[in-house]
């Protein structure tokens, strides 16, 4: 009885460790599937391979897992052992069809189909079973038929293996070899277990026990033919399922030992031994609950991790897409940039904190960003000027921990400040150079768990810098062409003022020497006050006009009749007895425009034809209506312009033909008649004249254009 209730424990723990190891297996196959991506996915056999790989991997788990809770002669056992041997035989094709061999040896398919068949009547014998249990001699007969047709696929299931290292490619057989015999080791144990039992009419205690042992073995084969293949089947595992699965066996380790003492102190029998398997079990609770969530001991856990299982600390995809993330971050909840360049540096060497200097206009280090470390007492100038110089030509990274230590390879002792030394929170220094420049100087605060630098986190460390550096030159190129462009709007602004200035000093100036010759006529001084009171009012909305070429201006539009202002521009410009600009057709006209913008677009284009025309010739105007809109046409008969000077540079603004012009009269009255929802067409021919025509909407129009624009607003909503 003791030999058979050790056989049994026996077998529950190699059972269950067979779990542990297939979902291992499951864990990594997955995670290289999901790394492997598209690319590798795509070609023949791949991705079913890594599909039917970890579908027979995890039937195997679970196989074992239930056989361990519940033992081997279970309905649910028998049913997934049925499972788990229709996994592997699955697996067994996909390995076959990796090269083809699927559709051209002809005996494959109907071997397997005939061994998932007979596979498949073990529900309908465990069915009969339930049935007949009271029978002996039924139940007898229908064990001999459920070894013997196990004993069928098993052997089938072998002559599949065979056949398939055997026939395999000599550039397959490396990737086969070690797949193969954990494949020959699962089907033939079985080939052993189930002669014995169809010859002794029992299964055996002890090989069933085994059969857990020979589970794990074929685990083991199926890692080592991982690690040691060259092809598709290497093992590559993450450093995120090696840290799971080394947490994972920790844990198991922790279970088995638990378990163990339990057990032990139940063999000593008596109260006591109650008494004491309760306190091991509280002690032990408390300090996983104390020690395993503690962010040192995963840190712990993960240089230990990094420094003994893998060639290179880091897993370098895994870094540039967590730094990709990091930079590239938006949205309202992001943070600034400064404090994203930090936090991009920091996760990689697992800092909990850090700091970012930039260049000052006196070219020392002042503080610009914290990253998490609000309580670093860092002074007014960080760095001195003088010290930067070394981190710009030599872009060393300053171990911190051994310049305490007294260490001093390229004098960086000289240039490191004393409070970043008595700061015993700060790690290291990162200089960030774009084109031999020091943009930027990154302090990194400590880790849960320090170690020493070496030349894998400085060329780490160096790269990314220079990446980030790039990032933050760019940043300060952008700022300084945003504050040019305000340079630039306020220079435009003073420009339009100048040039409405100068048109204002010019009519000042006429009516200054016209005083001379007719200050005596009645009709002249009337005309002379009339038309000081409007250069007043001129100046008074030349004011008011500036914040319309900034964010938010805008002139305010009403209804007015541009027959009138026609009229208006006219009388400017026709002295008594000398008519220069002649309106050649003004009937009513309500429009909907701004009548001071509106007049100052005509007057411009109005002197600049009387500036192209001879002397002596007239100047047209005229308004008329045109569906929606109302025009007002300038027609000139003077030299006229090319198509080509029409599009490159009739608007392009500070671009002009006049001796002394400021080249913005144009561009200012197409961008007055554009904020009137007008346009400023223009037609000319060298050598005849031009016509400038503004289109303006004419006030009856008003609520059909609104409905208009409405509901290209709401299209252009739902387009979005």
């Amino acid at each position: 009885m003791l030999s058979l209730f050790t056989w049994q424990g026996f077998g529950q723990w190699m059972f269950l460790a067979s779990a542990f190891a297939f979902l291992l297996l499951v864990g990594w196959r997955w995670d290289r599937r999901r790394r492997a991506g598209q690319a590798r996915d795509g070609q023949i056999g791949t991705n079913k391979g890594g599909r039917g790989e970890i579908i027979a991997y995890g039937l195997a788990a679970a196989w074992s897992l239930i056989v361990a809770g519940m033992g081997h002669l279970a309905i649910v056992s028998q049913l997934f052992e049925t499972l788990r041997s229709l996994g592997w035989l699955g697996l067994t094709l996909v390995l076959f069809s990796r090269d083809g061999r699927h559709t051209s040896v002809s005996p494959i398919r109907p071997v397997l189909a005939a061994l998932v068949f007979v596979e498949l009547l073990q529900p309908l014998l465990l069915i009969m079973e339930m049935r007949y249990a009271v029978n002996p001699s039924a139940s007898a007969m229908i064990f001999h038929i459920v070894v013997l047709f196990r004993l069928l696929v098993a052997t089938g299931a072998l002559v599949l293996v065979h056949n398939l290292y055997a026939g395999a490619m000599a550039q397959q057989r490396t990737a086969l070899r070690w797949t193969c015999a954990a494949l020959a080791m699962i089907w033939g144990y079985d080939l052993n277990l189930y002669t014995i039992a169809y010859l002794g009419r029992a299964m055996p205690i002890e090989l069933v026990a085994l059969r857990g042992l020979a589970q794990i073995a074929a685990a083991g084969l199926l890692v080592i033919g991982a690690v040691r293949g060259r092809s598709a089947l290497r093992f590559s595992p993450s450093r995120a399922v090696a840290f799971q699965s080394l947490s994972l066996m920790v844990i198991g380790a922790y279970m088995i030992v638990m378990v163990g003492a339990a057990q032990s102190l139940a063999w000593l029998g008596g109260n006591a031994s109650q008494l004491a398997q309760l306190g091991f079990v509280f002690v032990t609770s408390v300090l996983v609950v104390a020690i395993l969530p503690s962010g040192r001991v995963r840190g712990w856990l993960k240089v230990m991790l990094a420094k003994h299982f893998f060639q290179h600390r880091y897993d370098y995809r895994a870094e540039w897409l967590r730094f990709t993330r990091t930079i590239g971050r938006a949205g309202a909840q992001a943070l600034p940039l400064h404090e994203r360049v930090v936090q991009a540096l920091a996760d990689i060497t697992d800092s909990s904190s850090g700091l970012l200097l930039v260049p000052a206009e006196g070219g020392e280090l002042v503080l610009a960003a914290r990253w998490q470390w609000p309580t670093a007492d860092v002074p007014a100038e960080a760095i001195a000027a003088d010290a930067v110089s070394f981190f710009e030509q030599r872009g060393f990274i300053v171990d911190l921990e051994e310049l305490r230590s007294g260490v001093d390879y390229q004098g960086e002792n000289g240039a490191v400040p004393q409070w970043l030394v008595d700061e015993h929170s700060a790690w290291a220094l990162v200089p960030l150079l774009h084109f031999d420049r020091l943009v930027g100087l990154v302090v990194l605060g400590r880790p849960q768990v320090a170690r020493k630098l070496d030349w894998e986190d400085f060329d780490l460390l160096r790269v990314v810098g220079m990446q980030l550096a790039s990032y933050l030159a760019e940043q300060v190129g952008q700022s300084a062409l945003l504050e040019a462009s305000r340079f630039d709007e306020f220079n435009r602004r003073i420009a339009f003022v100048m040039h409405d200035i100068k048109n204002l000093a010019s009519q000042l100036s006429l009516l200054s020497r016209n005083a001379e010759r007719h200050a005596d006529n009645p009709a002249f001084r009337g005309d002379m006050l009339i038309t000081l009171r409007n250069s007043a009012d001129k100046l008074n909305a030349l004011l008011a006009r500036l914040s319309r070429y900034g964010g938010n201006g805008g002139e305010k539009v009403g209804e007015i009749d541009a027959s009138e202002v026609i009229r208006a521009v006219a009388e400017r410009y026709n002295a008594p007895g000398a008519v220069r600009v002649h309106v050649t057709h003004d009937a009513a006209c309500p429009v909907m425009a701004n009548r001071d913008a509106l007049e100052q677009v005509l007057l411009h284009l109005v002197q600049n034809a009387i500036d192209a025309s001879p002397d002596g010739m007239a100047v047209f105007l005229q308004v008329n209506t045109d569906g929606l809109y109302g025009t007002i046409e300038v027609i000139d008969t003077g030299c006229g312009m090319s198509a080509e000077f029409i599009r490159n540079r009739l608007f392009k603004p500070f671009v002009s033909t006049k001796q002394g012009g400021f080249g913005i009269g144009a561009f200012e009255a197409r961008e007055l008649v554009k904020a009137m929802r007008g346009r400023l067409e223009v037609e000319s021919r060298e050598g005849l004249g031009s016509r400038f025509t503004v289109r303006l909407p004419l006030a009856a129009a008003q609520p059909l254009m609104n409905s208009i624009d409405g509901g290209e607003g709401s299209h252009d909503k739902r387009v979005a």
